[in-house]
C-alpha cells in the first residue's frame, strides 16, 4: 500500500496501439524499462503533438507542475532506453487513468487552434463539474 495522497485521475486520449519497443542489433535479451501510461501521454502531448505544459496539463486533467514532473520522468526513461539499448514497455502501473473519447489534433502553433483546444477543455471541465454536482444533489435527497 502506498503512502500519501491518492493520485488524481490522469486523462489520456486513447490507449497506445503498441505496448513495447525493442532495440535491434543488441545481442541477447536487452534489459527492460517501464514507461507509465501517464508519462507516455505527457511525451505524446508535449513532444509529438506540440502542446505546451499548460495545455498538456489541461488535457490530462492535472496541474501544470505535475505535468512537468511526469514529462521529465518520461523523457528520462526514454533517454535511458535509447542510450543503453533497453526495451521500453508501456504500462498503466499504479496510475488511475481516464480515457477521453476524442483525440486532440497535432498543434500547428496557431493561436486559433490553441484557443479552440482551450475552449474544448474548459467546456469538458464544466460538463464534468455539472455532472458531479448533479450526482451530489441526487444522493442528498
Amino acid at each position: 500500500m502506498e503512502k500519501g495522497r491518492r493520485k488524481k485521475i490522469r486523462y489520456i486520449q486513447k490507449m497506445p496501439v503498441i505496448g513495447q519497443f525493442s532495440p535491434r542489433g543488441k545481442p541477447g535479451r536487452p534489459d527492460e524499462i517501464e514507461l507509465k501510461i501517464d508519462e507516455y501521454e505527457a511525451i505524446k502531448l508535449a513532444d509529438f503533438q506540440g502542446y505546451d505544459q499548460t495545455e498538456g496539463a489541461m488535457a490530462m486533467g492535472i496541474s501544470r507542475p505535475s505535468f512537468g514532473r511526469i514529462l521529465r520522468a518520461g523523457r528520462k526513461i526514454v533517454a535511458n532506453a535509447l542510450v543503453n539499448g533497453k526495451i521500453i514497455k508501456i504500462r498503466t502501473s499504479n496510475v488511475q487513468v481516464g480515457v477521453r473519447q476524442r483525440n486532440f489534433p497535432i498543434k500547428d502553433r496557431g493561436a486559433n487552434e490553441t484557443s479552440t483546444l482551450l475552449s474544448q477543455l474548459r467546456e469538458e471541465a464544466l460538463r464534468r463539474s455539472i455532472t458531479k454536482f448533479s450526482r451530489v444533489q441526487t444522493t442528498k435527497k
